[in-house]
């Protein structure tokens, strides 16, 4: 999907296999819940940042995703690991400006060097009801970012693609629901559930994922343990 805001045309050469890839991407391959999306489900969209945690002025930087730790205590998904991002709001005139704003307002980044590349397919979350809009992007100019708002956000963190696809930080997740999905460790925090899912579906479009072992699955309890004996 293509509009005004989006510029894949300006992705970096190493993101443009992953732009390619997502035109012909669907709901089924990023989510879990096969199910249709309500008409009146509310609207969100979440941010899906790449960009170069170093080496960037020589073009060797190691590529990057922003995710945040939601707060312990909120309402919805609390101290869950997500993608920047949030409800829509009326004034805006689309997911991008959803997706840049709420970004913005949890980790202090400047919109403005933030180059949306691509809209990934609408995905319906049952638990919480909401319709998100993944939007791909390319930090084209990155600057520093931290928690705004401590009841909202108890951490930002930017983590290497290299990390997440190396085999030792993949894992599958078993929730008492009876949910089993991929997931990882990074920086003593657990990435699972909607982010889990999503990140491991552009690691293998994107052609970065490794043979890892898929049998690991761990209960979520045991799965947060693991991560956090990183930190």
């Amino acid at each position: 999907m293509s509009g005004p805001s989006l510029r894949p045309e300006l992705a970096p050469a190493r993101l443009r296999h992953l732009v390619d890839a997502t035109r012909d991407i669907d709901a089924v391959t990023l989510s879990r819940h096969h199910v249709a999306t309500p008409v009146d489900g509310r609207r969100a969209a979440v941010l899906v940042l790449i960009g170069e945690s170093r080496g960037v002025e020589d073009g060797t930087g190691e590529p990057d995703v922003l995710l945040v730790e939601r707060a312990s205590t909120l309402r919805e998904h609390a101290g869950q690991v997500a993608f920047p991002g949030g409800g829509t709001d009326p004034e805006d005139a689309d997911p991008v400006a959803t997706a840049l704003r709420e970004a913005e307002e949890e980790t202090g980044l400047d919109p403005s060097g933030v180059v949306p590349l691509a809209l990934l397919p609408e995905l319906y979350l049952p638990p919480s009801g909401f319709v998100v809009t993944p939007v791909l992007a390319h930090w084209a100019q990155p600057t520093a970012v931290h928690a705004v708002d401590a009841g909202e956000t108890a951490a930002v963190v930017r983590v290497p693609l290299a990390h997440l696809a190396d085999p030792a930080h993949r894992l599958k997740v078993g929730h008492p629901s009876g949910y089993v999905g991929p997931a990882f460790t990074a920086a003593g925090l657990l990435v699972w559930g909607f982010t889990g899912g999503i990140l491991s579906a552009l690691l293998d479009l994107g052609g970065w994922t490794r043979p890892w072992n898929t049998t690991r699955v761990l209960d979520l309890d045991d799965a947060w343990s693991t991560a956090r004996s990183h930190r």
